[in-house]
């Protein structure tokens, strides 16, 4: 064949790279561009796809489909060039489609928050049981370092599914998890979780007819949602309610977490967990649910929910010096950081925030919410915003933000300037024993090191 099938323009993206990845895996020939050379462009360079740095029309070779982001913007000369050529051009969420449909067995992954490790936790666990699944995730799995794989003969496909733009509306999977659903992505979502709720009925119509919905009971969106859909294909999981899969006889012990999971009034066995935490409980047992749903004994998977260490970003421990630990977390909606604190509410030592709100428009819209979102924090670090193409947004600024949380009576500090900057303040007033959490969704992840960087000169 001449020239390429697919062409993906920012190939070097997370997102973007997971989905070639898997078309090389699967044999398709792949070439892509992108601004920066980077781990994830030299990761399909090796598969063999053809990687150009810096974008230009000649790029293109042959008739591929090319694939874009909501990101690339309409006048990038790759897509001009695709479009004069009448290509087809495909959006990410669209390729995903695709593959989606390569497999037996399409695994959505969804809700507002924590679909990143659910994804990652249940490709993990797949992978230790030799079910050989392909998989897309939104981050790093770290015990094998990647973010997307898939095998010849893989028979699975695990996804994690984004409702950020609506797109999620385009899938048809034979399983779907929604682990919560609340206002968010209010740029989209101009209704908040009204807004929401639609798009969930409809993806929830789009499973396969013999497809299950598996649902968390516990989350107030969530029992929304279940007020206005069918319920014949719905499981249930649970902590607090009666449920088809619930936890009982919780015990928390530092980083570690063990309970017992229910299939209704009988008992599977028990997990134990090294990551902390409510919502992993509640993760472990959408994927019991899934794992039993497919008709896998527990002993065959339970033992490995211990070797799970997490997802890149997402409570990951990214330096302990001097006996200070810090935690890297993408936490960057108010319930995103309420959990992720929460993670570390029954840990006796001093709990030091650092926050960068991501985005004006998320700051200005939940506000309240994320004034309410730090009260179990003995200090916090408040940092500019991370304004992800956003405008500034008249008071609803970082420093103003530290001096309404300080009048709660908070311990909280505004930082100005870049990260750098930050990480030179904050250093030397750590102390031995800390636990320090970074918070958010943009360059703040590169804090930690910094900091770590310092302390150890």
């Amino acid at each position: 064949m001449d020239g390429y099938d697919f062409h993906f323009i920012a190939i070097g993206g997370v997102g973007q790279s997971a989905l070639a990845k898997i078309l090389l895996q699967q044999g398709y020939k792949v070439s892509g561009s992108d601004l920066n050379e980077s781990k994830y462009t030299k990761i399909v360079e090796k598969l063999g796809a053809k990687v150009f740095i810096g974008q230009n029309e000649n790029n293109i070779e042959g008739k591929p489909t090319v694939v874009i982001s909501s990101a690339i913007k309409e006048d990038n000369p790759e897509l001009l060039k695709a479009k004069q050529l009448n290509l087809k051009i495909m959006h990410r969420s669209d390729c995903l489609k695709f593959i989606s449909e390569e497999f037996e067995t399409f695994i959505g992954l969804s809700g507002t928050h924590g679909k990143t490790t659910t994804s990652g936790m249940l490709s993990f666990i797949m992978e230790k049981i030799q079910l050989n699944p392909a998989y897309a995730i939104g981050g790093i799995l770290p015990y094998y370092n990647t973010n997307a794989n898939s095998y010849k003969n893989s028979k699975y496909f695990i996804a994690e599914l984004d409702e950020s733009d609506g797109s999620i509306i385009k899938y048809h999977p034979d399983y779907l998890v929604i682990n919560n659903l609340e206002a968010d992505h209010l740029d989209f979502y101009k209704n908040g979780l009204d807004d929401i709720l639609k798009t969930f009925k409809t993806t929830v119509q789009n499973v396969k007819p013999e497809g299950k919905v598996f649902i968390n009971i516990d989350n107030e969106g969530n029992n929304k949602l279940l007020k206005i859909i069918e319920k014949n294909n719905i499981i249930t999981y649970s902590i607090e309610n009666n449920a088809d899969y619930q936890a009982k006889n919780i015990i928390y012990d530092d980083f570690n977490t063990t309970f017992e999971i229910y299939k209704k009034d009988n008992l599977l066995g028990k997990i134990n967990l090294i990551i902390p935490g409510k919502h992993n409980i509640y993760n472990a047992l959408a994927i019991c649910a899934i794992l039993d749903t497919l008709g896998l004994k527990f002993e065959e998977y339970a033992k490995y929910f211990r070797e799970f260490s997490g997802m890149g970003r997402r409570f990951q421990i990214v330096a302990d010096i001097k006996n200070i630990k810090i935690i890297d977390d993408y936490a960057h909606h108010p319930t995103e950081i309420k959990t992720t604190l929460s993670a570390v509410e029954n840990i006796k030592k001093r709990k030091v925030a650092i926050f960068q709100p991501h985005r004006y428009t998320r700051l200005k819209g939940l506000w309240g919410e994320f004034l309410e979102s730090f009260n179990s924090i003995d200090k916090l670090y408040v940092l500019d915003v991370f304004s992800a193409g956003d405008k500034p947004l008249d008071d609803y600024n970082s420093k103003n933000f530290a001096y309404e949380i300080a009048k709660k009576g908070i311990n909280a500090t505004y930082i100005q300037g870049d990260i750098a900057k930050a990480a030179e303040k904050i250093a030397p007033e750590l102390c031995q024993n800390d636990v320090v959490l970074t918070l958010g969704a943009g360059d703040i992840t590169k804090i930690g090191g910094m900091i770590n960087d310092l302390l150890t000169k």
